[in-house]
């Protein structure tokens, strides 16, 4: 089973900090230590990627960094292209989905991750967007869809 994670940025999750981070991780390791697929694809972009692309690494899951374009990170902040730079080294495959930077580029990753995946790992609150255009797709093309947001919202009452 080949799971791929799509989901929102830190501004819809909480913020950029560590915080967020440790609880986005904790989330993603309960649903990997669980699910225990074979390997995993990440989309690479701050927030629940990343987080979901950690936690594969930290239980030994063999990882697909699917990046939209070289130099994604290059447009963040220092200690965001630090941890995105370590994530793709510690990553299986390193896939470049597209020459041309962009939203295009953007898209073309999240099709090529569908595409790849057995089933998507979403973190996705409804809303319209990059996350709702991936699982637009991924319904398009039969993709069975765990859409964890209850359980990242009501993680205070579990």
């Amino acid at each position: 089973m080949i799971i791929a994670a799509t989901g929102h940025r830190p501004p819809k999750l909480g913020g950029y900090g560590q915080d967020v981070r440790r609880e986005l991780f904790n989330l993603a390791m309960d649903y990997l230590e669980a699910e225990r697929p074979a390997s995993v694809i990440s989309g690479m972009a701050l927030g629940w990627d990343q987080a979901f692309a950690l936690a594969a690494v930290m239980c030994g899951i063999p990882l697909t960094a699917a990046v939209p374009f070289e130099g994604q990170h290059l447009r963040w902040p220092a200690d965001s292209q630090r941890r995105f730079e370590l994530l793709l080294s510690e990553a299986t495959t390193v896939h470049i989905v597209s020459d041309i930077p962009g939203d295009r580029a953007m898209q073309k990753r999240n099709e090529w991750m569908v595409d790849q995946a057995n089933k998507m790992c979403a973190l996705w609150d409804g809303s319209w967007g990059g996350t709702f255009n991936c699982l637009r797709y991924a319904k398009k093309v039969q993709r069975p869809v765990d859409n964890l947001w209850d359980r990242w919202v009501f993680r205070d009452l579990l």
